[in-house]
């Protein structure tokens, strides 16, 4: 089961569109098994089985099929993996999610060898430490992350301000006065850019807002802590 475990430390989180609403989530699928975290942004649910529970449900679910269960999981992850890319990506199963108590239970259907295929995720909520070690501990990284491109992009635009006055000093002039600029005042740039800020329509479950630069980052935190190393940003404790 560590497969499972750490095979989904190291998938992007992504939406997962259906009728009824949208969910944040991420799955790992290997031979062994599947992990599969989602959220809808309130609540975090969790589930994660072996070969002897697919084997069984998958019994229990679709009494006329007949195949070992690393051909439900071939097909599992056939379903979910092109969607979960590509929110737009034509589904070949119907989506459908059901809450029961605590639990979530994500229904699928589709089709396998000319037949019905249906599938239940049964999802218990997720301990704190699996939402740290999957949300808060990803987004502080980002955050630190962007926070130091913020940085470096401030100085790079306060040396491109230096060198266009050295330009001007030697004489310099510009032909197209619809290319000039003020120098670049970073306190008074942040200040405005917080008052815009309120103005924006956030909608956290449009996966616009989710855009694939922050799928990279938030993977690129668990391989070695890589980035945000070599940044010099990563807290001792995350």
């Amino acid at each position: 089961m560590e497969e499972l475990e750490q095979g989904l430390l190291m998938q992007p989180w992504a939406w997962l569109q259906l009728a009824e609403n949208s969910l944040l989530a991420k799955v790992f699928i290997s031979k062994q098994g599947y992990a599969l975290l989602v959220s809808d942004l309130q609540q975090v649910w969790h589930e994660q089985v072996d070969t002897s529970v697919v084997s069984q449900r998958a019994k229990e679910l679709n009494k006329r099929l007949t195949a070992p269960p690393a051909a439900f999981l071939c097909h599992l992850d056939n379903l979910l993996r092109p969607l979960l890319k590509d929110a737009a990506h034509p589904s070949e199963a119907t989506f459908s999610c059901d809450h029961v108590a605590d639990a979530l239970i994500l229904r699928v259907r589709s089709e396998l060898s000319g037949l019905p295929f249906y599938w239940n995720f049964h999802c218990i909520l997720a301990s704190p430490s699996l939402v740290s070690q999957h949300l808060i501990r990803p987004l502080m990284g980002m955050s630190l992350a962007l926070q130091c491109q913020v940085r470096e992009l401030a100085t790079l635009l306060h040396m491109k301000d230096l060198e266009i006055q050295d330009y001007q000093e030697s004489g310099a002039t510009l032909i197209r006065d619809r290319l000039k600029t003020e120098p670049f005042e970073e306190n008074s740039f942040l200040e405005q850019f917080m008052i815009e800020l309120k103005d924006i329509p956030i909608k956290t479950g449009d996966p616009a807002y989710w855009p694939r630069t922050l799928h990279t980052l938030s993977v690129s935190f668990y391989h070695g802590r890589g980035l945000a190393h070599s940044m010099g940003i990563l807290h001792p404790q995350l």
